[in-house]
């Protein structure tokens, strides 16, 4: 298959990222949580010198700027979409990206520095990077991670395992998709099962009817996660597309119940609230 061919933002001569229409939900749940939370994050904010800081974190930053596919309208990806949240709220004391591609991770830093931003930007594989990350922050800071994968392959089970040795609340965006498309490659010995869920193997039984053993895959991950000290909150939404296809899921999870309920008070009432696959 051909590589995809660079696209660049005229206004900037920077490369963009090309996304669906419904990134900007995304967007927005990010944003309004960041407004939300702000008067808890003010709380670990400097001075006093002792405040432990309260960060942004993201593996799949992207460039910063991305181009809505079919269409020559460019938009605002989630670090710049945090920023500005974050500047006219309670700003984090740091922001941490990280790409793989150096292209973008370029991009998303020269973009930031232009708005007035210094964020701290990686280029690496995202279980790389996450080692970096953690090791920087302060654990007894408040910190926030968005973690917005291209799939599955790229949500690594360590990635939050080591997220969560952090104070930390993350917004997960679960490819249904991806899901769907891949159940019998992920689900091969070395699959992409084995490092999204470790262990599935023990509790999952993929011999099952094709929804009860994703029923049963999700459940299984929701569990481990809530091993680590963390709860995801009741409110999953499901994200759908222009023609109701279902796209991915929003988890939220955070080892404080004051999270839950401010995610709880932003998400869409009217969606689905239940990893039905």
């Amino acid at each position: 298959m051909a590589k995809a061919k660079a696209k660049f933002d005229p206004a900037d001569g920077l490369i963009v990222s090309e996304v669906g229409p419904w990134a900007t939900e995304k967007h927005a749940r990010v944003q309004r949580y960041i407004e939300i939370a702000s008067a808890t994050r003010r709380k670990y904010i400097p001075p006093p010198s002792w405040h432990a800081g309260a960060a942004y974190i993201e593996l799949f930053s992207g460039p910063g700027r991305s181009l809505i596919k079919d269409t020559t309208r460019i938009i605002d990806g989630s670090p710049l979409a945090a920023y500005k949240a974050a500047q006219a709220s309670v700003p984090f004391t740091e922001m941490h990206l990280n790409d793989a591609n150096p292209a973008k991770s370029a991009a998303v830093d020269a973009r930031l520095r232009v708005l007035g931003g210094a964020p701290i930007c990686y280029s690496d594989p995202a279980d790389v990077a996450v080692d970096k990350i953690v090791a920087a922050l302060n654990p007894s800071g408040l910190h926030f991670a968005f973690l917005d994968p291209y799939n599955l392959e790229g949500l690594s089970f360590e990635i939050i395992r080591k997220l969560s040795k952090l104070k930390v609340d993350m917004l997960i965006h679960v490819s249904v998709q991806d899901l769907q498309r891949n159940l019998d490659d992920y689900s091969r010995p070395g699959g992409v099962f084995d490092t999204f869920a470790p262990g599935w193997k023990a509790h999952v039984d993929p011999k099952r009817a094709i929804a009860h053993f994703r029923a049963a895959l999700m459940k299984y991950w929701i569990d481990e996660i809530c091993k680590l000290g963390t709860t995801p909150a009741k409110g999953i939404e499901l994200i759908v597309g222009s023609k109701r296809q279902r796209l991915y899921w929003l988890v939220f999870v955070s080892g404080h119940s004051l999270g839950r309920r401010l995610w709880e008070a932003i998400r869409d009432p009217m969606r689905q609230t239940e990893m039905d696959v």
